[in-house]
């Protein structure tokens, strides 16, 4: 937890209210989010009990098995679940733009791309395993299932794994977007119950919030005292309606919750960087289309040692990438690294934008800017800036001494002999420069699959799905 951060939950311990800890919205919110409430059986690490879903708030739609341990039941369920999740899913596969790449063929990029919406970081985890628990099943052949069942698993494997992608939108969970935005005066565990947590934004902690009669948990675990006292009678009267009456009891709560949630980002403006996030996502999603439009096989149990470094490389990038846009897009997040000595902020007091380096036809233009700041520096001199004022220039530190500081801008001021209106900070304006850029190395030199070295395990063995898939347990 950053020190900033830490500052906001002791505030809202003191003032009874959550703090904001962002200025803007981190995260592509869609204009038709699928809301997502998985339940599980308890005891069972992915047997489904029911699931409440849809894209408008007054018209929630309840799935439910009446006897979990039932397997037909429970694949009766998935199959329900498939006519309503993979509809939305492939309603976004028809318009699509043509996007060129440097170096590359073109591709077939969606325009818009599904967005599913969970309680909670157990809602993804349990997305996942459901997406495992039923993308290796067939509709022919041993041990069959529903139409459609397959399918699902794939998406849903897709999704949850999408989740765990820096800075991606397809699937978030509404507690950790809440929490990336304001901080309550609880810890961090207590922040996973939405209802809580919703309660110290909106007005405050009360107990009603932690009460599961009033708001039962957000899934995908049910109460004990539900189990015990509701939930298993009703299973073992084997009256079905009794049973998804009581699951509805546990999931309207949370469903109003859900929408409560979204409403409360939809009320922050978009970070300038979020789009930009969300065209990767569209570019992610048309990928896994194509993949599955060809009739490839569904995602493997394991990576193989090289895409697994892949993955992991890929995600890493990500993630600092994902750091810098939030700090260039929000001041409050800039201002941890403020305190940190990677940044600083201050007034502009003097310019040189004329100033030149070398000579002849070396020569070449670099400004000088000098800025009064209260800020500690911590950067050496020669340190590689970025600005989110001026976010394609690049500028580097000459010297830091008693509260001034000259930088010099080394790119993005033009091509001329003189740089470009606007280029050089004007005096009396207000700047932040960071050490935080988006220069990274690039992708590793990584051997196709076929040259996996023996200390690796040796080249992967492809995957063909046979009939001991079909057999998997709900685990």
């Amino acid at each position: 937890m950053s020190l900033l951060t830490s500052l906001a939950r002791l505030r809202a311990l003191d003032e009874g209210i959550a703090q904001p800890v962002a200025t803007v919205r981190h995260c592509h919110l869609s204009e038709r989010p699928m809301v997502f409430i998985p339940l599980k059986l308890s005891g069972e690490a992915a047997a489904p009990l029911a699931a409440m879903l849809g894209t408008d708030r007054d018209r929630p739609r309840l799935l439910a098995v009446t006897q979990p341990r039932n397997r037909d039941l429970r694949f009766a369920w998935a199959a329900e679940l498939a006519g309503v999740l993979v509809p939305y899913i492939e309603g976004f596969l028809g318009a699509t733009e043509t996007v060129e790449r440097r170096g590359a063929d073109p591709y077939e990029r969606v325009l818009d791309a599904p967005q599913l919406i969970v309680p909670n970081a157990g809602g993804v985890a349990f997305t996942r395993l459901l997406g495992r628990s039923t993308r290796f099943r067939r509709a022919d052949g041993p041990y069959p299932v529903p139409e459609g069942v397959p399918l699902l698993g794939r998406w849903l494997t897709y999704f949850g794994e999408r989740a765990a992608y820096p800075g991606s939108s397809l699937m978030p969970a509404a507690t950790e977007e809440l929490g990336r935005h304001w901080a309550s005066g609880q810890s961090s565990l207590e922040d996973a119950n939405l209802a809580a947590l919703l309660g110290w934004i909106t007005e405050g902690p009360s107990d009603d919030a932690e009460d599961p009669l009033i708001w039962p948990p957000a899934g995908p675990a049910t109460d004990p005292g539900f189990d015990a006292e509701v939930l298993a009678p009703a299973i073992e009267s084997e009256a079905a309606e009794r049973v998804t009456e009581a699951l509805r009891t546990q999931l309207e709560p949370t469903w109003r919750l859900m929408w409560q949630a979204i409403d409360l980002l939809a009320g922050l403006e978009a970070g300038a960087s979020v789009a930009q996030r969300w065209e990767q996502d569209r570019g992610s999603f048309s990928g896994m289309a194509a993949h599955v439009a060809e009739g490839s096989p569904p995602q493997a149990r394991r990576d193989g040692a090289v895409a697994a470094a892949a993955k992991l490389a890929r995600m890493e990038r990500a993630q600092a990438a994902y750091d810098v846009q939030r700090a260039y897009d929000d001041p409050l997040v800039m201002a941890e690294y403020r305190i940190t000595g990677e940044a600083f902020a201050g007034e502009v007091i003097e310019t040189v934008p004329d100033n030149v380096e070398g000579e002849g036809r070396s020569r070449k233009l670099r400004p000088l800017v000098v800025i009064k700041t209260d800020d500690p520096v911590r950067l050496a001199p020669g340190t590689s800036l970025g600005t989110p004022q001026r976010r394609t220039q690049g500028a580097e530190l000459v010297s830091a001494d008693g509260g001034l500081v000259t930088v010099k801008i080394t790119k993005g001021m033009g091509r001329g002999k003189t740089a470009t209106p606007g280029a050089v900070p004007e005096v009396g304006e207000r700047v932040c420069y960071t050490s935080l850029t988006d220069d990274f190395q690039g992708s590793p030199n990584l051997p196709d699959s076929e040259a996996t070295p023996w200390t690796h395990g040796g080249p992967p063995q492809e995957y063909v799905p046979d009939d001991e898939d079909a057999q998997e347990e709900w685990s």
